[in-house]
């Protein structure tokens, strides 16, 4: 990310009152004019790098993309009622930061949201994040504090090494993968912002009794192609029958290969001593901190 200095105040060009006893005023009383300001912008790098959008979006083999700088407006947002009832504060809040509105925030990659979303924090709230984790290993909740700028990169699809040593083909953004167990060949590709949302409203729409399907909405998501067989139906029907360790090979294997923001970090429970590394979690005090 690198931030786009010095545009903050009076707008270049823009001149002071002239003095009320210039020759030139035609009028009794000096005009007065009011401070234009702009809001400050950043850079933010997309994981994707842009490899994944087809020809025509605005992303296309683009590596960066500008967002501005949360104000007052955005907060309106992410305090909205109606809006937060609805699940739509995130989504207004990315339509609000992105510079080029010509770009669809739904089909912004999921990784790609999340580097923009955390870039976006920063700005507001600063780099802090502090927020209450459960312990994996006793289940003892405390507060831990986060580092957001403590992040690297996470992009196993560009990485050749890795892809050869998993066998996996890329073709026109999909990657094909064997399973292990089954040996079919299904095609894998990247999750979208409209995909996730598809699946929060999916599990939402659940009823107390319902079957839980989370995972298999998922797979259902991610694979397109199953031994080059592109019909809906026969894909869902192999998901359903899938073995729990191809399931967990193709979940497993997808969170590798997506390009994202790794905000993995060190956690320490004081109450059990456990020791490990932990994904940054994204709760409800990430963009509504207590302060």
């Amino acid at each position: 990310m690198r931030n786009n200095e010095k545009r903050l105040g009076m707008s270049q060009g823009q001149s002071l009152p002239e003095d009320a006893t210039a020759a030139t005023q035609t009028t009794e009383q000096p005009q007065s004019q009011g401070l234009s300001f702009v809001v400050p912008t950043e850079f933010v790098e997309l994981p994707s790098q842009g490899k994944f959008y087809p020809g025509g979006h605005p992303l296309c083999n683009e590596e960066v993309v500008e967002i501005k700088y949360m104000t007052a407006k955005e907060e309106d947002i992410l305090t909205s009622t109606s809006l937060l009832r609805r699940g739509l504060a995130v989504e207004r809040l990315l339509g609000n930061l992105l510079v080029n509105k010509s770009i669809d925030t739904e089909s912004l990659l999921a990784g790609d949201r999340n580097a923009i979303l955390v870039a976006a924090r920063i700005s507001g709230y600063g780099k802090v994040y502090e927020t209450k984790v459960a312990c994996p290993s006793c289940g003892e909740s405390s507060v831990h504090v986060f580092d957001l700028e403590n992040s690297k990169m996470s992009h196993n699809c560009f990485d050749r090494e890795f892809l050869k040593e998993k066998e996996i083909e890329l073709e026109n953004n999909i990657f094909y993968v064997t399973l292990p167990k089954t040996k079919a060949r299904v095609g894998l590709r990247m999750l979208t912002g409209r995909d996730e949302i598809f699946l929060m409203r999916a599990r939402k729409k659940k009823k107390a009794n319902d079957t839980e399907t989370t995972v298999t909405d998922q797979l259902g998501n991610i694979i397109i192609s199953l031994n080059k067989d592109t019909d809906s139906w026969s894909i869902r029907r192999f998901i359903d029958t899938m073995p729990i360790s191809d399931s967990k090979y193709v979940r497993n294997l997808y969170q590798q290969l997506v390009p994202n923001l790794d905000l993995t970090q060190s956690f320490g429970c004081f109450n059990c001593g456990y020791l490990d590394d932990m994904e940054v979690p994204f709760n409800t005090e990430f963009f509504w901190p207590n302060q």
